[in-house]
């Protein structure tokens, strides 16, 4: 009896174990394939993008409010470097004036570095406009609703890949 045992156990143990490697052998070639695939570039069909007539609209929208933002900043750094002249430090012999003129320089350092961010958002709106991808969701490849072009014709996501991006950034 006992060697009955055995040989059905080696049969038993002898398949199994084949077909166990032939399936991680499966699962590994399915990942590596995974893996190796690099990223598509996004492909707008032509019934998606925007009539020439609409990309000339938005182009003159982007570059007027380029050419308003870049004159609020130049504004903004013209106010905060007159504020460190050295008569004006002398001036302030007052701490609570000091914090006021901080306070005050700190404020022109964010609106600085927002209208600079919103200056390079632009830049990559013309460009996308050039490149025929202006108007697309860049993380779904849907079309970007008009209104909000209108509203912000340097965006580059839908209102759903927004909301989503904002989610998952660190709140500071």
């Amino acid at each position: 009896m006992k060697k009955m045992k055995k040989s059905s156990k080696k049969s038993v143990k002898k398949p199994v174990k084949r077909s166990l490697k032939k399936s991680v052998k499966k699962a590994k070639a399915k990942k590596s394939v995974k893996t190796l695939k690099a990223p598509k570039a996004v492909k707008v069909p032509k019934a998606q993008r925007l009539p020439k007539k609409e990309l000339d609209v938005y182009k003159k929208m982007l570059l007027l409010l380029r050419s308003k933002i870049a004159g609020e900043l130049q504004h903004i750094e013209g106010d905060s470097l007159s504020a460190n002249q050295p008569g004006n430090s002398a001036e302030l012999s007052d701490v609570a004036d000091m914090a006021t003129d901080n306070y005050d320089r700190e404020l022109n350092i964010g609106l600085a570095s927002n209208e600079q961010q919103i200056l390079n958002d632009i830049d990559v709106a013309l460009k996308r406009i050039e490149e025929g991808t202006y108007g697309i969701c860049e993380i779904y490849g849907t079309e970007i609703p008009k209104k909000r072009l209108l509203a912000m014709p340097y965006t580059r996501l839908s209102m759903k890949a927004q909301e989503e991006e904002e989610k998952n950034q660190p709140r500071p």
